[in-house]
């Protein structure tokens, strides 16, 4: 049996006035349907912090600023793991643009049980709960 491939994963849990921004993931994507902390793959040779911003840009049409690392979550689907590093971000500008997405919601941390995660970002909810 081989070894599953390891894909590292940057998310970013957006604060702006109190809540929280949450993505739903578009029917042509992976996890279609599931909502996630937006972000994406970390390129080779990019920081974290680096890969989010890239992303968000590209993404959501928004720009934050990565305050710092928050807990990491590693998940394993059928053919790859997903190394998942989640940074507390702050809202900067941007008016946002779904391009990977179908959706989008800001939230507030008593209304996660509304939204159905994707596995890699349900080890979040609890955290970031215990530390409002």
């Amino acid at each position: 049996m081989s070894k599953p491939n390891i894909i590292p994963v940057a998310a970013a849990v957006i604060f702006k006035e109190g809540q929280l921004l949450i993505a739903r993931r578009a029917a042509h994507k992976s996890q279609a349907g599931f909502w996630e902390f937006p972000g994406g793959k970390i390129e080779v040779g990019e920081t974290p912090e680096a890969c989010l911003l890239r992303e968000l840009k590209e993404e959501l049409a928004i720009e934050v600023k990565v305050n710092h690392f928050l807990m990491e979550s590693i998940h394993h689907y059928d053919q790859i793991s997903i190394v998942l590093k989640a940074y507390h971000c702050s809202y900067l500008n941007g008016d946002i643009q779904l391009h990977d997405h179908d959706l989008v919601e800001w939230i507030s941390l008593s209304e996660f049980d509304q939204f159905n995660f994707a596995p890699a970002d349900r080890p979040f909810l609890p955290y970031l709960i215990s530390i409002q």
